[in-house]
């Protein structure tokens, strides 16, 4: 993988990770499926970075894996002495799914298999009005492998999302909203500056709450109300004891912008 194809950048507390293979539609080498979760980790245990923006250069987000590389594995491989078979454990979905620090997809161009399903992972996307996303697995003859199968049933319903997964359709942007796809639909030059708003957004408010509350959200996918009310009661508890609360508390009273220092 050239040290271009994949391009990760910190700044205002928002880390963007960029893939930079315009001329191979943004497909994923095994290699740059490492990368990529290195990156997501990266982002998610550094203290200054309070969000995360995915996006991609030229007019496609992510086409998929870049079976012409030899992408033998989810979880890509840089070791020749590994055994064979799938390794989900760090695969790029399951470590985003994971991340406790905000996630914000910038569609900036069509998303397509794998990059539909990376897409469909993050928190928030935003998408340009020209980009498609297209869920063409069955028509390949395989399934959403990335976490399409358990997300879409979550995001459309189960007749919606068995429409679209067993057809294999294309979806052009303003249906993506309609369904409930995508949070915000621009045009294609405004893609990038509604993502880093959004995430700016993000970044503004403590980040400890921010990150609980995500990890909240990410529990009562599969708790009762009883469990789960009594997790955010443990989660709160924290919460009270730290720095940010009390300048959260003074800057309300004080009728005046918080400044969170993420302790």
């Amino acid at each position: 993988m050239s040290e271009q194809d994949m391009i990760y950048e910190v700044s205002d507390h928002i880390a963007t990770i960029t893939f930079n293979r315009p001329d191979e539609r943004n497909t994923i080498s095994g290699v740059m499926l490492e990368e990529l979760t290195e990156h997501l980790l990266e982002a998610d245990e550094d203290g200054d970075v309070r969000a995360i923006v995915v996006t991609g250069t030229g007019k496609f987000f992510c086409a998929g894996l870049d079976l012409n590389a030899g992408t033998s594995s989810l979880g890509g491989s840089k070791k020749s002495n590994r055994k064979k078979g799938f390794d989900l454990r760090n695969a790029p979905p399951t470590v985003l799914h994971a991340l406790d620090t905000p996630t914000i997809c910038a569609l900036n161009g069509s998303a397509a298999g794998y990059g539909m399903d990376l897409a469909l992972g993050c928190d928030i996307r935003v998408m340009s009005s020209e980009a498609k996303l297209a869920a063409a697995f069955t028509a390949r003859g395989i399934v959403p492998e990335s976490g399409g199968t358990w997300i879409l049933p979550r995001l459309l319903g189960w007749e919606k999302a068995s429409e679209l997964i067993f057809t294999g359709r294309t979806l052009l942007a303003d249906e993506c909203r309609e369904l409930g796809l995508v949070a915000h639909v621009v045009a294609p030059e405004e893609v990038a500056d509604r993502a880093r708003t959004l995430a700016r957004d993000v970044a503004t408010n403590a980040p400890m709450a921010v990150q609980a509350a995500k990890r909240m959200m990410r529990m009562g996918l599969s708790e009762n109300f009883d469990e789960h009310v009594h997790h955010v009661y443990l989660q709160l508890l924290p919460l009270f004891a730290s720095e940010d609360f009390k300048e959260g508390m003074a800057s309300f009273l004080e009728k005046r912008k918080p400044e969170f220092k993420g302790s």
